[in-house]
């Protein structure tokens, strides 16, 4: 399995992010010097595109074949692609508050610390769909990590298409999210361009 190992910092740098959308806290005190180049159109396409896939923590082939995905349905493909991002199980465990960061969601998924409607599901690619519960194991929530994980993500905002039980540590996929509530700063209409060439 291949594993991102980019320093999260250089990448945001590089990509013109900001730590947050990935659930760092932290803040790089460098600035990025480049010297005042044009940036193609290619060039502008393919950063977005850069974005997307280390926002949701995806490789090239799984994320071709979520475009491919996006095209055959219904609807306009950038706005699927986004949906299907968003609806991946590890970034549902972090936006219900479940991890601090992106990879740590991937990795609690990862270490079977999660079920989905009463079973045990370890793919952090599975896709949730609407009326899935996903809750936080019974023998993790005693777990001093998890403790600790609950107290830096207590303040979190919980987007609307999901509901979050906190006592339960249990949460409610309402609906797929539409572009309006993914709050990812991605253009991903210069995807679909990049991609439909």
């Amino acid at each position: 399995m291949a594993v991102n190992r980019t320093p999260i910092l250089k990448r945001c740098r590089s990509l013109g992010l900001e730590p947050a959308y990935l659930g760092v806290d932290k803040k790089s005190k460098r600035q990025l010097t480049r010297s005042n180049r044009k940036v193609s159109e290619y060039g502008l396409q393919l950063k977005e595109k850069q974005k997307a896939k280390f926002i949701y923590g995806v490789l090239e082939k799984p994320f071709r074949n979520y475009y491919k995905k996006a095209d055959r349905q219904k609807g306009m493909t950038g706005e699927n692609l986004m949906r299907i991002l968003e609806s991946r199980l590890d970034n549902v465990v972090f936006r219900l508050g479940l991890a601090r960061t992106r990879r740590e969601s991937r990795q609690v998924v990862g270490h079977k610390f999660i079920t989905v409607n009463g079973k045990v599901v370890n793919i952090p690619s599975y896709q949730v769909k609407p009326g899935d519960v996903i809750e936080l194991r019974e023998s993790a929530r005693s777990m001093t990590r998890f403790k600790e994980i609950m107290d830096a993500t207590g303040g979190r905002i919980i987007p609307e298409w999901l509901d979050y039980n906190e006592d339960k540590f249990q949460g409610t996929v309402k609906e797929l999210p539409n572009r309006s509530q993914i709050d990812v700063p991605v253009d991903e209409m210069l995807i679909v361009e990049l991609y439909s060439k």
